[in-house]
């Protein structure tokens, strides 16, 4: 009943992110408490609902911010539910950390946060395999496409070293380590490559190589920058990532459970 329940509420949020939805709203779809709802989400997703719900409007805003460069920000801010340009940008900054108008100089939109997958999304014995381990099952079937495309091409798997130490700093901080640790992924991707999320602090580069060769580079060059800082409120924080590359190998169709399990596999032998 509360992975039903939790099931409801995720597509509750995501049919409403043009919508200026509240977390009482959600539980009222749910059929459920507020209190009932929020304690949920916290146990299995860490985070509330309004912060889930935040995440997932800015991370669509931004794509719209680099891939429609015709919109104003002020219609992408009332097209996401908000009434002024200034609440827009706050909640922008909040997970982006820059304005829109910068973020749109910059255009570097990547993966930030998927969409969570639900318990009814995956098969039981994936739901055993991932959901009941604790673990965040990110939606990134937008790429299943080019991973059948790309079925023997490299894929350069990451892991935050230390993340909770860092979490305990701030939560802004270990926020600004995700994306510090994507940048560095980003910046070491060739132009056809794509970097997305895949767990809390766990992220994949799917390369266009079937060269083991052009990985591995790759991976150089993110390793080469373990030990360098981020600047969080003037105090400069380490931040080293674990680095590993694997590849698919199977022409069949590709379920979750098994990309999943592949990737982090890899980043497991990198420790």
């Amino acid at each position: 009943m509360k992975l039903d329940l939790l099931a409801a509420a995720l597509e509750a949020i995501e049919n409403n992110l043009t919508n200026d939805i509240k977390t009482s709203d959600i539980a009222d779809t749910c059929g459920c408490s507020k209190s009932t709802l929020e304690k949920l989400f916290r146990c299995i997703n860490h985070m509330s609902v309004h912060d889930y719900v935040v995440r997932r409007k800015m991370v669509k805003a931004a794509r719209m911010i680099t891939e429609q460069p015709e919109l104003g920000i002020l219609e992408i801010a009332l097209s996401f539910g908000y009434g002024s340009n200034e609440a827009f940008s706050r909640a922008f900054k909040q997970v982006w950390h820059c304005n829109p108008k910068d973020f749109r100089k910059e255009n570097r939109y990547f993966g930030l946060f998927p969409r969570l997958l639900s318990p009814s999304e995956l098969e039981k014995n994936e739901m055993e395999d991932i959901y009941m381990n604790g673990k965040r099952p990110f939606d990134i079937s937008e790429l299943y496409d080019l991973f059948t495309e790309r079925k023997n091409c490299w894929f350069v798997c990451c892991d935050i070293m230390n993340l909770i130490p860092i979490n305990e700093i701030a939560r802004t901080a270990g926020d600004i380590a995700i994306l510090e640790s994507m940048s560095r992924m980003n910046a070491a991707a060739g132009e056809d490559d794509v970097v997305f999320r895949i767990g809390g602090d766990e992220f994949a580069l799917l390369t266009a190589s079937e060269d083991r060769q052009y990985a591995e580079e790759i991976a150089k060059k993110i390793t080469a920058q373990n030990e360098q800082t981020f600047t969080w409120n003037d105090r400069e924080i380490p931040l080293s990532l674990y680095v590993g590359i694997t590849r698919l190998e199977q022409n069949h169709h590709i379920k979750y459970c098994d990309l999943f399990t592949t990737l982090h596999t890899s980043i497991e032998k990198s420790k």
